[in-house]
């Protein structure tokens, strides 16, 4: 685990720590070839500098969001907005994440992503990538 994502962790509450936990582990897991940093203060996974997944501590609980999930077309996942392809799902205790779903989210990952990388460069538009 990146020690700066070990940092953040080990600053959240006792449930949330382990919530936070067992998402980056499964996360380091799927995504081998991943890298993982903090980065907007929150930990986020990229491959190929293109952001893929990552969790933050909101309201309604931890917050797991995959930034071209709107593609999975999962059930569980929450899509949030029109402009951006992410959707997430909020978890408040350990047992509630389905590790299941998560490994199975992260497979999707790899193949469904949209190009977050050159947003800027695109001035806010995306493009699906083709992998």
């Amino acid at each position: 685990m990146h020690p700066d994502i070990k940092t953040y962790n080990d600053r959240q509450t006792k449930e949330d720590r382990e919530i936070c936990v067992l998402l980056a582990s499964t996360i380091d897991r799927g995504l081998p070839a991943a890298e993982s940093k903090v980065w907007h203060a929150h930990p986020v996974w990229f491959l190929d500098g293109n952001p893929i997944v990552g969790y933050s501590k909101q309201k309604a609980g931890l917050r797991l969001m995959f930034w071209s999930g709107a593609g999975f077309e999962e059930e569980a996942l929450n899509l949030v907005g029109k402009k951006f392809k992410d959707a997430s799902i909020c978890y408040n205790s350990p047992e509630a994440v389905d590790t299941r779903a998560l490994k199975r989210w992260l497979q999707k990952s790899k193949s469904i992503q949209w190009d977050y990388k050159n947003i800027v460069k695109r001035k806010g538009w995306l493009e699906r990538l083709t992998l």
